[in-house]
């Protein structure tokens, strides 16, 4: 599949891309012009300096990185966040610092990944009831497992 990608004036000397050969996610750097201190608790918007064409029928995810959630306490909110096909605005992270410390953003650092993904769309149809299951309308923890 090829998506279409703007590189817009604030991604200038930033490199974007798969870190390996069998990677899923395409890593997104920070395309900031200053740091940016992330103190404990918050939440900010990284910008990446890319805007997309996506083919319809696909959505980009943004999705933490596992480092930085394990060893910094950062992640990204609205985990995947996704970016629809008719989006043509810049592409921008929502990072959050659940951790007890600030943390230091610095210009071209990876901070998210994208991931594409194949997506039907679906025609809800109204009944009076739902087939049974053995589940049934347990909710979170209900499994069993």
């Amino acid at each position: 599949m090829k998506v279409k990608i703007k590189y817009l004036e604030n991604f200038k000397n930033l490199e974007l891309g798969y870190a390996t050969e069998a990677s899923s996610g395409i890593d997104l750097a920070a395309a900031i012009d200053s740091d940016v201190i992330l103190k404990p608790l918050e939440r900010t918007l990284i910008p990446t300096g890319i805007s997309l064409e996506i083919p319809v029928g696909f959505e980009a995810q943004v999705r933490s990185r596992s480092g930085l959630a394990i060893k910094s306490g950062i992640f990204t909110l609205n985990s995947p966040g996704t970016i629809d096909a008719d989006y043509r605005g810049e592409i921008k992270i929502i990072l959050a610092n659940i951790s007890n410390q600030d943390f230091l953003i610095k210009r071209g650092q990876r901070l998210a990944q994208m991931v594409f993904a194949k997506f039907e769309k679906v025609d809800l149809v109204e009944v009076e009831e739902l087939n049974s299951t053995s589940r049934d309308s347990g909710g979170f923890g209900h499994t069993g497992v």
